[in-house]
């Protein structure tokens, strides 16, 4: 069967949520960063001793998950609900084919 890597850029203090939101599907399998990034908002300004300050990349975390195919909706739908607050920044989800996947400690093909 085909697989899929869900990756989610998320706000940092949503990443709790979507873990315990997975979990709850028994999704527990998963690689998360630290990450820097901007989308449409292109970053934030603040008022700085007189000044405006430009942040042009927010800190972000990134969540990598590979799933079966059948389960690729499930893991989108788990994200979409738990990391959404409504707001500009709440991040993108991508869906990208996995063609394969090897373990390293055996050498086994996984798809």
């Amino acid at each position: 069967t085909e697989m899929k890597l869900v990756k989610a850029i998320i706000r940092e203090e949503r990443v709790p949520y979507v873990q315990k939101a997975l979990a709850g599907k028994n999704i527990f399998g998963m690689t998360i960063s630290s990450v820097m990034g901007r989308g449409n908002q292109g970053g934030i300004h603040l008022q700085y001793r007189g000044g405006i300050l430009n942040i042009d990349l927010l800190p972000k975390t990134a969540i990598e998950i590979v799933v079966h195919d059948d389960m690729a909706e499930l893991v989108k739908d788990q994200i979409l609900s738990a990391a959404r607050l409504g707001k500009e920044g709440d991040g993108k989800i991508f869906v990208i084919p996995v063609h394969e996947s090897y373990r390293i400690r055996t050498g086994d093909v996984e798809v």
